[in-house]
């Protein structure tokens, strides 16, 4: 199917998940690593009003850039490094076949 990619999750405890993606349904990071039930919230709903998806991009995919919301958002977050996303913000396309994103901890 030409509508499906794999992207690779690395959850908070090292281990990597390797999910089956759709690129024909407008979802983005989040909505998949909510519908494999890993541990990212997405509190706001995908809004970018909150870092409840934060992830870091593990490959060297090119990705939009971050918007001013999210840089907002991520202002605000934990432990964020150069290459920290608001999963909410990575839309799945068909360019993203063998993203590996790492979940970021959780703040406190």
């Amino acid at each position: 199917m030409d509508d499906m990619i794999k992207v690779f999750v690395i959850d908070r405890d090292e281990k990597r998940h390797m999910l089956d993606a759709p690129t024909d349904m407008n979802m983005n990071m989040m909505e998949l690593c909510k519908s494999y039930e890993l541990p990212v919230e997405g509190t706001c709903g995908g809004m970018a009003m909150c870092a409840s998806c934060h992830m870091y991009v593990q490959s060297s995919h090119d990705i939009s850039e971050r918007s001013e919301d999210e840089e907002d958002m991520l202002d605000e977050a934990f432990f964020v490094e150069d290459n920290s996303r608001l999963g909410c913000q990575i839309k799945l396309t068909s360019d993203l076949d063998g993203l590996e994103v790492k979940l970021a901890p959780i703040g406190e």
